[in-house]
């Protein structure tokens, strides 16, 4: 039986490369490596460098976290009048037709006020968003990266940025779901509520805590492969830039021509990132509008097309914020002197293994 499954295993898109070493006439495989150096090599590199503490400490931890809270909190309070056009145009087509047909009703309605509908929420959801998304993203890659040891994880390095941004997003939609849930609800249904304060209170009444997490599995379906794509996609990217493109190393780079490459990777990545999620983003939005609906209910009524609408607005949206995200991101660890590796390298017992090095 395991015969007959380990083709098909090889099969998976994310199988890593088993390189095939000859030594005296005898190929044998790879053996996995002993335990990753990027974290003594940053700690040894850090009196050079200056840095403020050492690669993976509790206070590197914090500080990644402060990072996420200003990338996403902020940039998604910026967005917030291209968010509610985006979410009304999901809910009611009719009524708002088109990006521009939707500013116009909106301002003809409510007034220029009527567009920062839903900020607080907003900016208090996604600041806890993010210090989850980015702190805990750091923590997953290294244990995930010390679990399968230095070459492996540069070997299996997509999986791994794919596995540490999923379980990071898992507990950061925990934290941005009651918030998401009262926004939609403040965004999308005239009268209900102006502010935060009076939707909460509100929505508890009508249909108590799980008011606030029901739209949680349909958050994680959205969410989940967004950060993956984000985060996988940002990461490749800027390895990508910086063999390809960039005419120097990074090491020869300044930090602002870094911030640069940064910021093309950010903004790559966020198409790629709208797209993927932008099915499961529009039956969030009809079903915090809506009581008693279940997610598959709303996916089937809206069919193919109907969970498509608004995805040009939101490749607007979700480009620029992911590029945005990323920028200050790196600018809040340049600011602290936090450890920022460089893009990885092949290891060099790898090198000596498939016979690269003398």
């Amino acid at each position: 039986m395991f015969s007959s499954i380990a083709p098909l295993a090889r099969l998976n898109p994310f199988y890593a490369p088993h390189f095939q070493l000859v030594q005296d006439g005898v190929r044998k495989r790879a053996e996995p490596a002993e335990a990753p150096t990027t974290r003594r090599s940053l700690a040894a590199a850090s009196a050079a460098e200056e840095y403020s503490c050492e690669y993976g400490s509790l206070k590197f931890y914090a500080l990644c976290g402060v990072g996420g809270v200003l990338s996403c909190g902020l940039t998604h309070t910026a967005v917030v009048p291209l968010d509610l056009v985006k979410c009304r145009m999901q809910v009611d087509p009719q009524k708002y037709k088109s990006i521009f047909n939707g500013f116009s009703v909106t301002v003809k309605e409510d007034g220029v006020r009527g567009l920062a509908k839903g900020w607080a929420p907003t900016f208090i959801g996604y600041s806890m968003q993010g210090l989850c998304k980015f702190g805990f993203y750091e923590v997953f890659k290294i244990l995930y990266g010390n679990m399968l040891g230095e070459e492996n994880a540069y070997l299996w390095r997509t999986s791994l940025y794919l596995a540490a941004s999923a379980s990071a997003e898992f507990f950061a939609d925990i934290a941005l779901a009651p918030m998401e849930a009262a926004k939609v609800r403040i965004q999308t249904q005239p009268g209900y509520a102006n502010t935060l304060r009076q939707a909460v209170p509100k929505m508890f009444g009508e249909e108590g805590i799980w008011a606030f997490y029901k739209g949680v599995a349909p958050l994680w379906m959205r969410q989940i492969p967004y950060t993956m794509m984000k985060f996988a996609c940002f990461e490749r990217t800027v390895e990508a830039l910086y063999k390809y493109v960039v005419p120097k190393p990074r090491s020869e780079c300044s930090k602002a021509e870094q911030l640069v490459v940064t910021f093309i990777a950010g903004y790559i990545a966020g198409v790629f990132c709208a797209i993927v999620s932008h099915p499961a983003d529009s039956v969030v939005s009809v079903l915090n509008k809506e009581k008693g609906s279940s997610a598959s209910q709303v996916l089937m009524r809206l069919g193919f097309r109907g969970v498509w609408k608004g995805l040009f607005a939101r490749i607007i949206m979700i480009g620029t914020l992911t590029a945005l995200q990323w920028f200050i991101y790196d600018s809040v660890k340049v600011y602290f002197r936090l450890p920022r590796p460089p893009p990885p390298e092949m290891p060099e017992s790898l090198k000596k293994k498939l016979g690269l090095t003398e």
